[in-house]
């Protein structure tokens, strides 16, 4: 199946980065989310973003203008009626991630592809909600997605290999590196960093050393580009519990419990970067 037409659900931070690397690559983009004003901002991160690239001679200033023409935005899910491709990039809510796909898998063509950006939730519990599970696939990008070459190309149990095949050569026109994963609770990348960075958490709740200490150690002694506990700011202590908890449910095993740290600090609305206090503090501006 030929791939022209993709439509991306949600556009925070994933989805605006998947609309921009989609676009970039001359495909037609909606980018759909519930509100205007959320559209307008993703779309002015998208040129932002699109600006250091063209620093870095990544683009040009014709390829920003094309790609950024490729994106039409909606506040209607209607608007990916005709689309080939549907990549939900909404939050890591497993109810309101059934809720969308039983919405598309009513809305969309028969042949059209269901993807998720999910960092951990089944892809087969997902595609259990539409009548299409060999169309159902997970994509799960790296953040930030013009950066990152990793996708993680997640089969669900019925998933179709013409579906598997389909995605891979897209993520390769992409300029990604797509890898084969099976559908087990957080994938293969969040099953090794989260457990890490829960540790590191651990490491601070016990008193072995302070958070600079531990991140220090992982730059300078495994020669890591920032320390678990940065990184985990960066993605967002919400995200990273969520995620954990995925793994402990998934699995049954205590060795992926979340640390009583990481959940007393969600709960106190420390998150990281985007509420400016995690292990550390930050400017909000």
């Amino acid at each position: 199946m030929g791939i022209k037409k993709v439509g991306v659900i949600g556009a925070g931070t994933m989805g605006n980065g998947i609309a921009h690397v989609v676009a970039a690559k001359g495909f037609l983009v909606i980018l759909v989310d519930t509100a205007q004003e959320i559209l307008d901002r993703a779309i002015s991160t998208i040129a932002k973003n699109m600006d250091r690239q063209i620093k870095k001679q990544i683009l040009t200033e014709e390829e920003k203008t094309a790609a950024l023409a490729h994106i039409t935005t909606s506040t209607d899910l209607e608007a990916v009626r005709d689309a080939d491709l549907i990549i939900e990039a909404i939050f890591e809510s497993l109810e309101a991630k059934l809720d969308i796909f039983g919405k598309l898998d009513n809305l969309c063509r028969p042949e059209a592809i269901l993807a998720s950006n999910t960092s951990s939730l089944p892809i087969t519990r997902l595609a259990a909600a539409t009548r299409r599970p060999e169309k159902m696939i997970g994509m799960h990008f790296l953040n930030p997605v013009p950066v990152m070459k990793l996708v993680e190309i997640i089969r669900g149990h019925a998933t179709a290999d013409e579906t598997f095949e389909t995605i891979s050569d897209l993520c390769a026109t992409l300029g990604k590196t797509g890898v084969e994963v099976h559908d087990y609770p957080g994938f293969i990348a969040n099953r090794l960093l989260m457990p890490m960075i829960n540790e590191a958490v651990f490491a601070v709740y016990e008193g072995a050393a302070t958070p600079e200490a531990v991140d220090t150690v992982m730059r300078l002694g495994m020669n890591h580009p920032m320390g678990p506990l940065t990184l985990a700011d960066f993605i967002g202590l919400d995200v990273c519990l969520a995620i954990i908890e995925v793994l402990y449910e998934g699995f049954a095993d205590s060795k992926y419990r979340p640390c009583p740290l990481l959940r007393k600090m969600v709960h106190a609305g420390h998150l990281g970067r985007k509420t400016g206090r995690g292990f550390y503090v930050y400017d909000k501006k």
